[in-house]
């Protein structure tokens, strides 16, 4: 999977880059051919924006997008968020066949 960081208006250091990175690889396992993710820093009016966009095949984009006062914490936001939307997509049929129930 490719993964792509992106500062806007701003600079960011290494560290928070390879937080932003870590926390995406985790949250693409949670669904099946994860193909390409970005990670957004934008720096907003004094307001701190992280935006996350998960790219699977057969689907749209998963966007989320959180501001906060600082970056830390609205990369936890958005990361909270696409966590969200992506369990909304199991349904539970497809708990089912995971389990090998019919």
């Amino acid at each position: 999977m490719r993964i792509t960081v992106t500062a806007r208006h701003c600079e960011i250091d290494d560290a928070l880059r390879e937080q932003a990175v870590e926390l995406i690889e985790k949250i693409a396992k949670l669904v099946r051919r994860a193909q390409r993710a970005e990670v957004v820093f934008d720096n907003d009016h004094k307001q701190k924006v992280v935006e996350f966009q998960l790219y699977v095949p057969r689907g749209g984009p998963h966007v989320s997008t959180a501001e906060a006062h600082d970056f830390r914490t609205a990369l936890d936001r958005a990361a909270d968020k696409l966590r969200n939307q992506l369990d909304k997509l199991e349904t539970p049929a497809s708990r089912r066949t995971a389990v090998g129930q019919k």
